[in-house]
């Protein structure tokens, strides 16, 4: 049987809370992850219409934290964005602030969050536009980012991903790298633009008291953090992904709605422990870390991202604002067929039928069709975190 994050919070969250409070965010994620496809949240009885076979099916939180959850969503917007992606290469970037940032974070998420996103893009954009790297000036870039907020060990490590086309869209053409196909920008040059927007914006921030509660915000300490921030080489990494956009694109799916763990490495929850699986190294090796209980608990709140905040954005010619004219004229003049979408929807609907089948197929005769013949609503309000939450599989 699969250990879960919510019998995790069940066995420790009770150690954890006896020392420290939740945010709302927090609270709000604690709730739906322990009450997910459990009595708490209500759901159907489905019975065999065959060999009598009985049993309950419980309701999903369907938040965003959750490990459980956001599977379909997932899969949505991986195709969403393989549909998109054009015939040219694709690089991987990656944007990193550096931790002296964490307890700015900490205070001000919104505000940091926010202006990772707006210096990323600008530094590509400002890029994109140069003649010297795309060869035209002025030139409208293709590129979605997504936040992460962790380590494989959880901890806090704020970072973008980007998945960049390697061109620009100027006057309904695409134009090339100038340098060779599959180069973009060089890194170094983009982390000095990258730390330099960042840092004119907390300087703003700061002037016009947008970051009041900025843990370092005396004179003293903001001029010594100041200091190491200049004289640290902010970390941008740059690759050509082996096997292309789409296992870039793959691998940020996975947590694009989902929390920094999945069930799937907690391999064993002690009465003061948690044991789970973390990268060991580049080729695919893993190996196993020990963690407190209650530590392992502060560890996943850490990346509870406010409610209203945007994992991923989209930018240039895939921003929605103007995806639909910028991306068709992408792909003419590339001489990309255009998406069918009546196939699309075929493929689609023939898709959903083929789940509903599955779905309803007796898991025991394989041959009746699963009813529901009695249903529970799921509650207005969940019990508060520390509250034992029902979570056999049998009737409420």
């Amino acid at each position: 049987m699969t250990t879960t994050l919510a019998e995790v919070l069940r066995r420790h969250g009770p150690t954890y809370l006896a020392s420290h409070a939740l945010n709302v965010p927090q609270a709000k994620a604690w709730r739906a992850i322990m009450a997910c496809r459990t009595a708490a949240l209500g759901g159907e009885q489905l019975a065999c219409d065959t060999c009598g076979h009985s049993h309950w099916q419980y309701h999903s939180c369907r938040n965003r934290h959750c490990p459980q959850c956001g599977a379909r969503t997932k899969d949505a917007w991986l195709q969403g964005r393989l549909a998109e992606l054009l015939p040219v290469p694709y690089v991987h970037l990656v944007f990193t602030l550096p931790h002296s940032l964490n307890a700015l974070y900490s205070a001000h998420p919104r505000w940091v969050v926010g202006a990772l996103f707006a210096s990323t893009a600008q530094a590509l954009n400002a890029f994109a536009a140069n003649a010297r790297w795309m060869g035209v000036a002025g030139g409208t870039p293709a590129f979605t980012l997504v936040l992460h907020t962790w380590t494989q060990d959880l901890a806090r490590h704020i970072h973008l991903h980007a998945v960049m086309a390697c061109g620009v869209l100027r006057d309904g053409h695409w134009h090339a790298p100038s340098r060779k196909p599959d180069f973009l920008f060089p890194v170094q040059a983009l982390s000095k633009v990258f730390r330099g927007k960042f840092l004119q914006a907390l300087a703003d921030a700061r002037s016009s008291a947008h970051i009041e509660r900025d843990p370092q915000g005396n004179a003293p300490a903001w001029c010594e953090r100041q200091r190491a921030l200049y004289r640290h080489d902010w970390v941008v990494y740059a690759k050509a992904p082996l096997g292309g956009p789409a296992q870039a694109l793959e691998y940020l799916s996975r947590y694009t709605h989902r929390t920094a763990i999945g069930n799937e490495r907690i391999r064993a929850v002690t009465h003061d422990e948690v044991v789970f699986s973390v990268r060991a190294d580049d080729r695919g090796g893993k190996k196993q870390i020990r963690l407190q209980g209650a530590e392992f608990v502060r560890r996943v709140l850490l990346h509870v991202l406010p409610t209203g905040i945007k994992r991923i954005r989209h930018y240039g010619v895939l921003a929605p604002a103007c995806k639909g004219k910028k991306l068709d004229a992408a792909r003419r003049d590339l001489q990309m067929p255009l998406p069918n979408a009546q196939a699309m929807e075929s493929a689609h609907e023939f898709m959903k039928r083929v789940a509903r089948i599955d779905a309803l197929q007796c898991p025991c005769c394989k041959s009746g069709t699963l009813r529901c013949v009695q249903s529970v609503a799921s509650p207005k309000w969940l019990p508060a975190p520390g509250t034992v939450v029902p979570h056999s599989r049998g009737p409420p």
